[in-house]
């Protein structure tokens, strides 16, 4: 194992647990390819990243962290679904696609990916779907970044910070402690293929939406797939927000990404707490009548 792999942790934890890793890293990758070894350094990184940040399985930040996670990449995969679908729907609408040149067609395929990265995850595949997930984020950062640059120096801090914020939210569910990662929901290859084909799909329908229905109110755009994607993180995600300040890390990213997609503003953002206040008390409820029911029996 490399030393500056080893180095990233804690001068404590080193000295306690050092060889240990150190043994544990050999084995993992004795014989391996490049891209295993890649792989296994990656999580030699996010191990002592989490443990620096003090948001391992043993910490409390790990327990918000894993209670947060579902709901970060519902947002990053309803941000994803919102963006293709608004592609799509105007390229219906106008006869003529916005993604003509190559980096327009990249921002499509990093959306997609994105997508499809998210459904991994929620399905149970977390790892890998978490990771696609965060590289079709950084994908259509670049290359919104790449569109940008001819007007960069005219650009607006605020437009340029639009950048940050959906690379946060994709990046911490990669910090997620694996003990407390969400079980997996979908067990067969047969059920993930066919969630994988409804996906894009169910995006594709949204967008062809007739031009003067549903489809052409964007918060309706960015609500459908919210709903879908907390659908598929079900009960048990909604069962991780057990208190208030859980419930406010659950909500905060898809105000956040509504924000930056245009959808939530100062005329709909109290209606959007409202809603938003409405559901956790419900959850609430829903929780305590069923601690009582379990307490009776």
């Amino acid at each position: 194992m490399s030393r500056r792999l080893l180095r990233l942790y804690t001068a404590e934890f080193r000295r306690d647990f050092g060889d240990e890793i150190a043994e544990a890293h050999r084995e993992a990758t004795e014989g391996a390819g490049r891209l295993a070894r890649l792989r296994e350094g990656c999580d030699i990184v996010a191990h002592a990243l989490r443990l620096r940040l003090r948001v391992g399985s043993a910490h409390r930040g790990g327990l918000l962290l894993a209670a947060a996670a579902p709901f970060l990449l519902a947002a990053t995969g309803a941000r994803a679904a919102f963006l293709l679908a608004s592609a799509l729907n105007r390229a219906h609408v106008t006869g003529r696609p916005d993604f003509e040149d190559p980096v327009g067609y990249a921002l499509l395929a990093c959306d997609l990916l994105t997508l499809i990265g998210v459904v991994v995850a929620l399905s149970g595949r977390y790892a890998f779907g978490s990771r696609s997930a965060f590289a079709g984020v950084a994908g259509t950062s670049a290359c919104l970044l790449v569109a940008s640059l001819p007007g960069a120096l005219e650009m607006p801090l605020e437009h340029a910070a639009y950048l940050l914020p959906p690379l946060v939210i994709a990046a911490l569910p990669l910090l997620c402690p694996a003990d407390l990662r969400p079980a997996r929901r979908i067990d067969s290859a047969a059920g993930l293929v066919a969630l994988l084909v409804w996906a894009p799909l169910s995006v594709v329908v949204l967008a062809l939406l007739d031009a003067g229905g549903l489809a052409m109110f964007p918060l309706w755009r960015f609500a459908v797939p919210v709903a879908a994607v907390l659908a598929l993180a079900g009960r048990p995600a909604l069962s991780g927000v057990r208190t208030a300040g859980r419930f406010a890390l659950a909500v905060a990213p898809f105000l956040v990404l509504g924000h930056f997609c245009g959808v939530v503003g100062e005329a709909n953002a109290v209606p959007c707490l409202v809603l938003l206040g409405a559901m956790g008390l419900a959850v609430g409820l829903w929780r305590r009548r069923d601690s009582g029911t379990a307490g009776r029996a």
